[in-house]
């Protein structure tokens, strides 16, 4: 994978406006937040489906969906039609089989929240049955689970292991910000890299803080061609 392009996805879209500027910025995934526990960014899955609509090929749509059986996965996104859907929360993997029947086409990105060592291990079994993981930071063991959205980074090292694991593509999320992506790009050295916090101000896309993401992205992809 050295030398190849870190894609970019853009999550939290709360609008086509906000939607039109992360493009604008280079994005090749957009972040669709459905109904969450907990955490920023979930919109109406009615403003979810405007997004994916006016969003022009080759660029990702991602519904975030944190539904965990087939039937309610389905049926989510029937009001949505992203090109993929994100798992939040753990869905079994036997479950895959029924989901690939009822979405054909559809791209399965299965969230593995790195808690410790055995994140690896969890994320070796998803990866033999998802199009893609992400890594993210929150916790679904909590009481009101975290399933995103917490803006913590969390052990790159354990990262590391997994896309080193694994054969399928991986994005790195969790507290990336320009002053850390050239870091996390040389540690984990991921497919793509995923955020939002870090690049809103009051819960709004900042261009400024997007473009300075963008920049510091670039300076990391060119580190990681070199190495």
């Amino acid at each position: 994978m050295l030398g190849m392009r870190i894609r970019l996805k853009v999550c939290c879209i709360a609008s086509v406006d906000e939607a039109r500027l992360a493009i604008s910025y280079g994005a090749d995934a957009l972040g669709l937040v459905g109904p969450m526990p907990s955490g920023p960014g979930p919109i109406p899955l009615e403003t979810i489906a405007q997004i994916a609509a006016a969003t022009p090929p080759p660029i990702a749509t991602f519904l975030l969906t944190s539904e965990t059986q087939p039937t309610a996965i389905v049926a989510q996104w029937q009001q949505c039609c992203t090109t993929t859907i994100q798992l939040t929360d753990r869905v079994e993997p036997e479950h895959y089989a029924a989901l690939r029947a009822a979405l054909p086409g559809i791209k399965l990105v299965q969230v593995i929240h790195v808690i410790g060592p055995e994140s690896l291990t969890e994320a070796k079994e998803f990866g033999k049955v998802a199009d893609a993981l992400l890594l993210d930071s929150g916790n679904p063991a909590l009481a009101v689970k975290e399933l995103g959205g917490t803006g913590r980074v969390h052990d790159w090292e354990v990262s590391a292991a997994i896309c080193a694991a694994v054969a399928c593509p991986v994005f790195l999320a969790g507290g990336l910000r320009p002053d850390n992506i050239t870091e996390a790009v040389r540690t984990v050295r991921p497919f793509g890299v995923d955020l939002c916090s870090g690049v809103r101000t009051d819960g709004k896309l900042a261009p400024e803080k997007l473009a300075a993401f963008v920049q510091a992205l670039a300076g990391g992809r060119e580190e990681r061609a070199r190495g």
